[in-house]
């Protein structure tokens, strides 16, 4: 019997991946997503699968709409991907942020609860929830956000584990670390890097402008993210896990080796801007993601240089 996923936020980076896995995997595939109603986002057409997915509008603030819909539907798998998901954007937009991601999580787990369908939910935490931390982030440790983003997802997680506690509802979050593709929007900071040191490459005279170079982060590559959610939702029992590749770098790292792999020096190329610095920045930030790979079987094949090659070869010659 084919099973019904229902994808909130399907045309985002994350969204878009995982509705080309479940397809392969004979999925029926509703999105829904905050940019349009009337048409599929180019990402799904971009990636093949536009004619394979229906997309419907959903106002996700609003309980009675999230309920009809999910009454009318019956998924099978519920995962939801949506909401602002810009962590300096955050700052700017606090309000926005967080009922994008409190007050929909909410209405999401409580239709569920009313419903009392077997549906299987996936909540896509964030490594933001942790902050700063000298030692790898593993899903026992205290929540610290830094961000109006990072307060957002920790409370989103909460209600996922007072859910499943209080209710018995099959609702796990997946605790992401930073994972890329050429999905990833240009105000990312690793998107912007690859895209700038390829036009370079190509002969551009442009310098590309940097906030902090000293950050560390914790890259994986977003499909197989993607992977370790629907993985996830395969379990006999609900739980939350860390994804990540369990490798740091810093982000002078990562445009350093972008640039030398294109056969270029960065420091040629690169500034400094302090306007660019963002507030509250987490230094250090990378996983432990012995957990997932002991239960449930996932663990990342591919780290930062691999990320790199991929996508650069994604501006070089597209899909």
């Amino acid at each position: 019997m084919t099973k019904l996923a229902v994808i909130l936020g399907i045309s985002g980076q994350d969204g878009t991946l995982l509705a080309k896995l479940l397809v392969s995997k004979g999925y029926d595939v509703i999105g829904t997503s905050r940019y349009c109603c009337e048409k599929k986002p180019n990402n799904l057409y971009s990636i093949g699968v536009a004619s394979q997915v229906v997309i419907e509008q959903l106002q996700l603030n609003d309980y009675y709409s999230v309920y009809a819909f999910l009454r009318r539907v019956k998924p099978d798998e519920l995962y939801n991907l949506s909401g602002q998901s810009s962590v300096a954007k955050s700052f700017h937009v606090p309000r926005e942020t967080i009922e994008s991601h409190v007050v929909t999580t909410l209405n999401i787990l409580e239709a569920i609860r009313s419903l009392e369908e077997p549906v299987k939910f996936f909540n896509a935490g964030s490594a933001e929830c942790f902050g700063h931390s000298d030692r790898a982030i593993h899903e026992s440790m205290p929540l610290n956000p830094c961000s109006p983003y990072g307060v957002a997802k920790s409370a989103a997680i909460m209600q996922t584990v007072s859910y499943r506690n209080s209710y018995g509802i099959f609702a796990s979050t997946g605790i992401l670390f930073n994972h890329e593709s050429p999905f990833r929007p240009e105000t990312f900071a690793t998107r912007k890097v690859i895209k700038a040191a390829c036009r370079i490459a190509q002969g551009s005279n442009e310098v590309l402008e940097m906030g902090s170079l000293v950050v560390n982060r914790d890259w994986g590559w977003a499909e197989e993210y993607v992977n370790a959610m629907w993985m996830m939702l395969q379990e006999d029992r609900p739980d939350d896990f860390v994804i990540a590749t369990g490798e740091v770098n810093s982000l002078q790292d990562f445009v350093s080796y972008v640039f030398e792999y294109l056969g270029l020096k960065w420091t040629d190329h690169v500034v400094s801007n302090p306007e660019l610095l963002r507030t509250s920045e987490i230094l250090m930030s990378y996983g432990d993601a012995s957990k997932i790979r002991d239960v449930v079987g996932w663990e990342a094949q591919y780290k930062m240089r691999d990320v790199i090659a991929k996508m650069v070869a994604y501006e070089q010659n597209g899909f």
